[in-house]
């Protein structure tokens, strides 16, 4: 229990000087080390991702970082996804739903490897953190896609709240962080009622890994101003790439490839909806990507905005 408990504060330590992406290793710590079931130790995980969610929030709170009214749209619709996906992963082998988070922790290290791009503007001029229209219909289309994938497998989502806020959303990058922890927040413990109906917590081990995660984000927070976040980030993101393909590699068996077709088979329908959502999904992502680039083609140079009057 000491390792496990040492692992978590070094999770919080990295959630700290990170603002995100440290969760991701919860589960796996959980499975592997404290040797639970898959569903159970992704519903710890969403107790733990809310709680240090809540406490990182804080702070950008107080630096007027988070825009309340665009993140309480996205969480409102991601908590109907994630209390869906909780409820529906009691209809999925655990097997499978470790493959599945398998797949996210690589989606998770490609985005910490790519980084962070400041908008064009962002820094030298001051401008509006919170827009005042929002564009609902997106908003809500991706709270909904992201929620259910928070409910699923018990991940944060930030990865994924951050970029959707960002570009569909028309937040700054610095208020995007901010805000996505508000929804990752309400998202977790949305996710955690849906699983609340088919798995028991270990309460005594929850609130022991729980507080050494938000111990050591505190503590990640104090040093997050000493430490190089770029290089931290693509160093953190390999290494969870790595554990992310022994995932795979020791989770994709034929028995799980069987089950993945045996559900296919058994639900059709589904499975097509859920390809709709997809598809839709990226549809609505492009349209955003393509907005954002004309947006930027439209944009003058910096250097020569001064001379155009």
């Amino acid at each position: 229990m000491t390792l496990i408990l040492g692992l978590a504060a070094g999770i919080g330590l990295l959630l700290g000087m990170l603002g995100g992406g440290g969760s991701i290793l919860t589960v796996p710590m959980l499975v592997y080390l404290a040797a639970m079931p898959a569903k159970t130790a992704m519903a710890t995980s969403l107790v733990v991702v809310g709680t240090t969610s809540v406490i990182a929030m804080l702070g950008h709170a107080r630096g007027g970082r988070v825009c309340w009214n665009t993140g309480l749209v996205f969480a409102v619709a991601g908590m109907g996804g994630a209390y869906g996906g909780g409820r529906l992963a009691g209809f999925v082998p655990g097997s499978v739903l470790l493959l599945l988070f398998g797949v996210i922790m690589l989606a998770t290290a490609a985005a910490m490897l790519r980084g962070r791009k400041a908008e064009p503007g962002e820094q030298g001029r001051s401008q509006p953190l919170c827009p005042r229209r929002l564009p609902i219909l997106p908003i809500l289309f991706d709270g909904i896609a992201v929620g259910t994938v928070t409910g699923l497998v018990g991940a944060g989502g930030g990865f994924l709240v951050v970029p959707a806020l960002n570009l569909l959303g028309g937040l700054p990058m610095r208020a995007a962080v901010g805000t996505s922890l508000l929804v990752v927040a309400l998202q977790s413990f949305a996710a955690l009622a849906g699983y609340a109906s088919h798995v028991e917590l270990d309460l005594h081990v929850t609130g022991l890994v729980t507080a050494a995660t938000v111990i050591g984000s505190l503590a990640g927070g104090r040093l997050s101003q000493r430490v190089s976040p770029a290089r931290l980030r693509r160093g953190f993101g390999l290494f969870v790439a790595t554990v992310g393909g022994y995932l795979l590699y020791r989770e994709l068996t034929p028995e799980v490839v069987a089950d993945v077709a045996g559900l296919a088979l058994a639900h059709r329908e589904f499975l097509w909806g859920v390809l709709t959502v997809i598809v839709a999904g990226l549809l609505y992502r492009l349209r955003a990507l393509l907005r954002h680039c004309t947006a930027d083609a439209g944009r003058p140079p910096l250097s020569g905005r001064g001379k155009l009057r």
